[in-house]
């Protein structure tokens, strides 16, 4: 059995300096505050996103407070992306996947072109970015890769199919790559958040009485914030989280684990 690292070794267990960390879809939202996260504890961020402009705002939002940060413009479905960021900023200690996109339409609704987009951008390209990405850190010897599923890989709700087969998706992409890689010193988990309010849920969050119903299905009665989110990822970044993978962690407000609507009179 190995001793118990020091005081000082706790107290490091977060830090993420000497380290570098690429960001998919960290243009806004979940995906920006993680960038900015992950620079405040040390690591040297690539900030990729679609629109390059948003990935330049978010890597300057960080060289100016003193940060390490650079940014690419990447497209999840090309079928090089994984080669085009290796390219661009070499074998990253960290990836972390957040681009998603949805289509709140029932089954019967989404014709089939609707659907592969839907799986090329939240499946295939995580599996294209994990495989190509993965191989080049196993090859290295270590790595940490963060996919972000969500709540609805495990719950859902009318107007969810596609979306949410994808986030069940990715959930199983991690886990097999986690017993894949691991063997090579490669971790591999996913972040299921709940409702958080960003770009990506404006329409929601503007209607009153879905947001006040999503906000209800909470045991914390309200959404989350980005940076809310930012905590699990730096965990499962860093050496406090080296002996975690292979899961699927939470951040959801309690809403997986609160039964029904109805608050009983006891």
């Amino acid at each position: 059995m190995e001793p118990a690292p020091g005081l000082a070794a706790y107290a490091s267990l977060f830090d993420l300096s000497g380290r570098s960390a690429a960001v998919v879809g960290a243009g806004s939202g979940i995906g920006a505050a993680c960038s900015g996260a992950l620079a405040a504890f040390g690591a040297e961020v690539a900030c990729a996103d679609i629109e390059p402009s948003a990935a330049e705002d978010v890597s300057r939002l960080i060289l100016d407070g003193s940060g390490l940060a650079s940014s690419l413009a990447l497209d999840v479905t090309a079928p090089d992306c994984g080669e085009r960021l290796l390219a661009a900023v070499g074998v990253p200690d960290v990836l972390v996947l957040t681009a998603a996109i949805s289509d709140r339409r029932r089954a019967e609704d989404i014709d089939d072109d609707a659907f592969a987009r839907i799986v090329e951008v939240n499946l295939l390209g995580s599996f294209r970015l994990m495989r190509d990405v993965g191989r080049a850190m196993a090859e290295r010897g270590s790595g940490s890769i963060i996919a972000f599923s969500s709540i609805r890989a495990s719950v859902v709700e009318p107007g969810q199919s596609a979306y949410a087969a994808t986030k069940a998706g990715v959930v199983q992409l991690v886990k097999t790559l986690a017993a894949e890689l691991g063997p090579r010193g490669v971790r591999v988990n996913a972040v299921a958040p709940g409702v958080v309010d960003t770009p990506f849920t404006a329409r929601l969050k503007a209607d009153p009485e879905w947001a006040a119903a999503y906000a209800r299905k909470t045991a914390l009665g309200r959404w989350a914030q980005p940076h809310e989110l930012t905590g699990a990822v730096v965990f499962l970044a860093s050496d406090a989280s080296s002996y975690v993978t292979g899961t699927e962690l939470f951040v959801d407000g309690g809403w997986t684990s609160v039964d029904g609507r109805f608050d009983p009179p006891l």
